[in-house]
């Protein structure tokens, strides 16, 4: 075991707490290799883990009589819209790479949500997105800065979607200057699929291959995932190497593919998508899901560049990537598939009883752990909650204005960014690509989209709202309001 000192310096190296170290070597009854200590720091980040938000996440409410998966059960949820059709949603942020690249920043986290949906065994039907930013106006360093971050934040995101073929078809953006430099960036995707057709993120069946599809594995994202949980710094720039790169056309053919084969039943029995983390994650989450160990030669990954290490290969965050796994036996039938969409697909381990994660690199063992140490025994922690600033109190209350005073104000509001038109925005988007858009941005509170299911046409309504000053000044109805 390392001594306290020896676990303050890793601590320092890895972004672990001293006593998340020593609750490894508790946990394996020794010290974990570098590979393996590499692989704790990411997943047990709160990134990857929640493990500082988990006990108040639990808190929100995700039962009810139409709902099929529960939040946090797979990769995203899904509700009963009848006759047999689920939609499947979900929500989630990209801000630190946002706010160093902006452009891919965003696109990523369009092409990550996007993966999430179609990983179910979902048609991605639209997106939306909830923006944050500082204040926009005016000559100062960081108004410039925010218009910098605005224009590259609403590219990538118009860019990714567009070029998938997927609508972005409403959302919201504010401005207010405790964003400046540290921009909100939240994209929607929402997805059908028949029930019987929905798919699970766990490995099942010793023996049955596991294989990696889609874009070559490389050096960028790499620790992306710690990366996006720590404070961001005046030196934010120097994290660009942990920024991915997205390619939407690989994104698509991908995403065409699986869809195509999972179409094939009883093809495939467990997908996960390559997002923070990339193999390391996706392996573990898998095999913890299910119960299962795997057996991984990292020799057999395709790589993009030369003399990646172990870690590398476990913690590249390269994008437009997943994980298969498939009924032995049925390999060529994928291979069929994914060689018509031009897909790269390769075996690089199967499934194994007991728990265990081996990956083995250059014929010999990188790292021997317990999937469920790297997932679901990952430390939960109850943090002290604390008002924040004196800003956080209550507002005063003050007269209602009579209408000779609200005539200025008025004048002011209209000006505001956060109240003016987001035109700008939404023209951006193709908004009307597959015809589905019946309401689209900037006509109504909430996009309205028509769905074709076999024979059966539903419209589903679709927005995302959320008031940042409510939520400052009272976090509680800040979130009942939203």
């Amino acid at each position: 075991m390392t001594n306290e000192a020896e676990r303050q310096s890793l601590a320092q190296k890895t972004g672990l707490l001293p006593e998340e170290i020593l609750r490894v070597e508790e946990a394996l009854g020794r010290p974990p290799n570098e590979t393996e200590l590499a692989l704790f720091s990411v997943l047990w980040s709160e990134h990857c883990c929640y493990k500082n938000s988990k006990r108040e996440l639990r808190k929100l409410p995700t039962q009810g009589p139409g709902v099929l998966i529960q939040a946090g059960e797979e990769n995203a949820g899904a509700l009963d819209i009848g006759d047999g059709w689920a939609v499947v949603f979900k929500i989630e942020s990209h801000n630190h790479p946002s706010a160093v690249e902006p452009f891919q920043g965003a696109a990523t986290g369009v092409g990550g949500i996007l993966r999430d949906i179609y990983t179910m065994g979902a048609r991605p039907i639209c997106f939306l997105d909830s923006l944050r930013l500082g204040e926009i106006r005016g000559g100062s360093s960081a108004a410039r800065n925010n218009r910098r971050l605005l224009r590259g934040i609403v590219g990538g995101i118009a860019h990714y979607g567009n070029c998938v073929g997927i609508p972005t078809v409403g959302g919201e953006l504010a401005f207010d200057s405790s964003y400046d430099g540290n921009p909100l960036v939240n994209v929607f995707c929402a997805g059908v699929v028949r029930h019987d057709h929905l798919q699970k993120g766990a490995a099942a069946g010793v023996g049955n291959p596991v294989f990696v599809a889609g874009s070559l594995t490389g050096r960028d994202g790499l620790k992306g995932a710690a990366f996006a949980s720590r404070l961001l710094g005046a030196d934010a720039r120097e994290d660009r190497p942990a920024v991915q790169v997205g390619d939407p056309f690989m994104g698509k053919i991908l995403m065409e593919a699986c869809l195509e084969l999972f179409a094939q039943k009883g093809v495939v029995i467990g997908v996960q998508d390559m997002g923070a983390a990339g193999i390391g994650c996706s392996t573990s989450e898998t095999a913890a899901r299910g119960e299962a160990g795997m057996e991984i030669d990292l020799d057999q990954v395709p790589l993009r560049e030369r003399g990646m290490d172990a870690a590398d290969i476990l913690l590249s965050e390269s994008q437009e990537r997943m994980l298969l796994i498939l009924q032995k036996g049925r390999e060529a039938e994928a291979e069929t598939v994914f060689a018509k969409w031009g897909v790269p697909l390769r075996q690089i381990g199967h499934v194994s009883e007991g728990g265990l994660l081996r990956y083995r690199k250059n014929g010999k063992v990188a790292v021997d752990l317990p999937a469920r140490l790297l997932t679901e025994d990952a430390p939960v922690y109850e943090r002290e909650a604390k008002i924040a600033t004196a800003s956080s109190q209550a507002l005063p209350a003050k007269p209602p204005l009579t209408l000779a005073e609200c005539r200025s104000p008025w004048t002011t509001l209209a000006g505001l960014p956060s109240l003016a038109s987001k035109e700008w925005v939404w023209r951006q988007y193709d908004w009307m690509v597959g015809i589905g858009t019946v309401m689209g941005p900037g006509r109504a509170d909430a996009a309205v989209l028509r769905v074709s299911l076999e024979g059966r046409t539903k419209y589903l309504a679709a927005t995302v709202d959320g008031n940042s000053r409510y939520a400052a000044l009272d976090p509680r109805s800040g979130g009942r309001a939203a």
